[in-house]
């Protein structure tokens, strides 16, 4: 994706100037309520003009102040997934899907609606009502039928606000899987961390209507270290469940990895909390958590009163969060070796 716009729009109490060039193909938009993330979305898809400013898409120019250039929406091929469905309440599922295709140039259709509707596995509920959808068989509907319309380029404008953690992580699979193997660029809205991590590569950080930094989505979650109740989380793929008496294990890289949650056979995606990665200097001798990992530290950062160490392990890297205090007494450096313990309970399964 190259999208380039530098626009200008003011309203009441309110001023967005932003100034951006993206080239990634998964890219965030990512800020506080009122930062500008939404004005941001309506400007680029036509849903408003812009008072100033010039809008290019893959070397097509979609608006242009000076010029006076402002495509319609429905010329820009642009899609967008609000986080309301807005699915037509009168029409069944397969009609909904294929609003789009339909009103798209036969020369402009570059997919096979039966595999999209196969990814998002949406075959068993054609003939059924929208009104008998639950919330997140709407919003796979509602992202198949943008999807079907062929566009340059998708806008997702806080899709998973409003459903809950379960939901949204039974959600979040189907979108990575359609915009990997359909390779449609995609500019996401959201003010979830988490979000940005697990579906962006590259993340706009709005503040007060403007771009305050452009960076990629694990830098910006690095900088969260000790912010709010939950701080760092590593994300990790855990592979392979078996029973171990209560508990279950996985594999990670060439490591058994030891969890309460029972997983999938295929990819098992865990949420584990910086703050729940204890060191030590040496191997415990007896200890009630299960997991024991020799690492090494490949690099400390953060400020204040909150350190991040990261840690090179057999099975890949972790983040840990500790206190200077625990820095200079366990002598961490670069390179130092350090046993990482960690609670089988603090795993939390995603999906």
């Amino acid at each position: 994706m190259e999208l380039k716009a530098t626009l200008s729009k003011k309203f009441k109490d309110f001023t967005l100037e932003a100034d951006i060039a993206v080239r990634a193909d998964r890219c965030g938009v990512f800020g506080p309520s009122g930062s500008g993330k939404s004005t941001l979305m309506n400007l680029l898809a036509g849903l408003q003009r812009p008072d100033h400013g010039r809008i290019e898409l893959a070397g097509r120019v979609l608006f242009d102040a000076a010029a006076r250039i402002d495509l319609p929406p429905e010329e820009r091929r642009i899609g967008v997934v609000f986080q309301h469905s807005h699915l037509f309440p009168h029409l069944n599922v397969r009609k909904n899907l294929f609003y789009g295709w339909q009103r798209t140039r036969a020369s402009e259709r570059w997919l096979d609606p039966e595999s999209l509707i196969q990814v998002l596995d949406l075959g068993h509920l054609l003939t059924r009502g929208v009104a008998s959808l639950s919330g997140g068989e709407r919003q796979r509907v509602a992202l198949a039928r943008t999807v079907l319309s062929c566009p340059r380029l998708i806008l997702m404008d806080e899709p998973l606000t409003g459903l809950d953690e379960a939901l949204k992580y039974q959600i979040i699979p189907y979108l990575k899987k359609v915009f990997s193997e359909f390779d449609i660029p995609l500019l996401f809205i959201s003010h979830s961390m988490q979000e940005m991590r697990l579906l962006t590569e590259e993340v706009l950080v709005f503040e007060r209507g403007r771009v305050r930094e452009s960076l990629p989505a694990e830098a910006l979650a690095r900088q969260q270290l000790g912010t709010g109740s939950r701080g760092y989380a590593n994300l990790i793929t855990l592979r392979d469940p078996r029973p171990q008496g209560d508990l279950w294990s996985y594999r990670w890289g060439g490591l058994e990895f030891i969890a309460t949650d029972s997983g999938n056979s295929g990819d098992n995606l865990f949420e584990l909390g910086a703050k729940d990665i204890t060191l030590f200097k040496r191997h415990p001798e007896a200890t009630s958590a299960r997991n024991l990992i020799a690492c090494r530290v490949e690099s400390l950062f953060g400020e204040g009163n909150r350190v991040g160490v990261e840690l090179s392990c057999p099975g890949g890297r972790l983040v840990s969060q500790i206190v200077p205090d625990s820095v200079r007494q366990l002598e961490l450096r670069e390179g130092t070796g350090v046993t990482a313990v960690i609670k089988a309970s603090a795993l939390r399964r995603l999906y």
